[in-house]
């Protein structure tokens, strides 16, 4: 495992933004953990618990590195005025420039946050949004548009997705492309965003009863659909590895469509690859996608048995046995060689546990909020 981590986990953690002045969150307490075995070259990984929906307690954790002090629910802590809190399910997190954008679905707001001390600089309304991607001027961030699901009487509302368009400089709107059915992941590479449309309510609900299968293509310039691919149903997260690759994972049907990974290059949208069915958890580092994964993940009463594998340059790396004794993972992230964090939100109703990992071994657990989901690092 040591061995095959040392060849996987490639790449070079962004460079950091320290200022001399003290921060306003070196107040805050946290429970003691184990960094030792980390490089030292980042200040912060921040943790985004979504939250149970309806709920309105999505939550905010960080780790500072230099102390080892896992800090919780930092967001609520340093902005006592805003009342709402984070707000209600938060579905990701990016840093863009020397800011958190975070987007809160059911809240249908884009937090604006500074990671130096967690002090909120804008909230942005946008219709149920989803994830943010960027191109150093707008973020964009993918959008459900109002679409919901009244599960008492199963009845709601399906139009399709939009991708909104935002000022950096001035937070402000400035525009939004329609898109296919719940989209979910975006990424941008080259003058184009490519958005993973997921349908997961237009399965339920008319005109389709199905759920959609394609990434919408927008020409950034235009900020238009110029085409889309189609993939395989229910797309969940995208990624570009920076040199023309895509890749996607699906979450299939939860019956007899598996989950899987694939990828097509930018050049030949519509050459569609499986690398691998069965992806409980992606993470992106560098250019390579990773995934926990577990054949047997439509058997709800079996003890799983999961893998970690990597794909790069559009082909699969050799999968290894992970041992999850007593972990059902809900997120992952790679934070640098040898090192990744896998959150388990339990009941998904209490707070979850983020478990450290380090050349295969579990270093340590730490209570986090309710369902950590997503993850960047400062």
């Amino acid at each position: 495992m040591l061995l095959l981590c040392g060849v996987l986990f490639l790449g070079a953690c962004q460079k950091i933004n320290y200022r001399e002045e003290p921060s306003k969150d070196e107040e805050l307490t946290g429970v003691k953990v184990d960094v030792s075995a980390f490089s030292g070259a980042a200040r912060k990984l921040f943790v985004l618990n979504e939250g149970q929906m309806g709920s309105n307690n999505a939550s905010l954790d960080f780790l500072r590195f230099p102390f080892g002090l896992y800090i919780s629910d930092a967001f609520a802590k340093m902005n006592p005025s805003v009342g709402a809190g984070l707000g209600d399910v938060g579905n990701d997190i990016a840093l863009i420039g020397d800011e958190l954008w975070i987007a809160v679905n059911n809240s249908g707001i884009v937090e604006v946050i500074s990671p130096y001390d967690e002090i909120e600089v804008a909230a942005i309304s946008v219709p149920s949004p989803r994830f943010i991607a960027t191109d150093g001027k707008y973020a964009y961030v993918t959008s459900w548009a109002g679409a919901y699901m009244d599960y008492s009487t199963f009845e709601g509302s399906n139009p399709k997705g939009q991708v909104y368009k935002i000022d950096l400089k001035t937070k402000k709107v400035e525009g939004s492309v329609e898109v296919g059915y719940q989209p979910e992941g975006i990424a941008y590479y080259n003058g184009k965003l490519y958005v993973a449309n997921s349908g997961g309510l237009a399965s339920m609900l008319p005109p389709t009863y199905s759920y959609d299968d394609t990434v919408s293509i927008i020409d950034v310039a235009s900020f238009k659909v110029t085409s889309t691919v189609q993939v395989q149903i229910n797309l969940k997260n995208l990624y570009s590895d920076g040199k023309g690759n895509i890749y996607v994972t699906t979450l299939g049907n939860y019956g007899d469509v598996h989950s899987g990974l694939y990828t097509f290059n930018v050049s030949n949208p519509t050459s569609v690859s499986l690398i691998s069915n069965y992806v409980s958890v992606p993470a992106v580092y560098g250019d390579t996608v990773y995934c926990i994964g577990t054949e047997t993940e439509f058997d709800w009463s079996a003890a799983h048995e999961y893998n970690l594998w990597g794909a790069k340059d559009g082909k699969k790396a050799l999968g290894i046995p992970l041992d999850l004794s007593g972990i059902t993972p809900y997120s992952f992230f790679v934070l640098e060689q040898n090192t990744f964090f896998i959150g388990d939100a339990g009941d998904y109703v209490n707070p979850g546990t983020l478990n450290c990992f380090h050349g295969g071994n579990k270093l340590w657990s730490v209570q986090s909020g309710v369902c950590p989901g997503h993850f960047v690092v400062y």
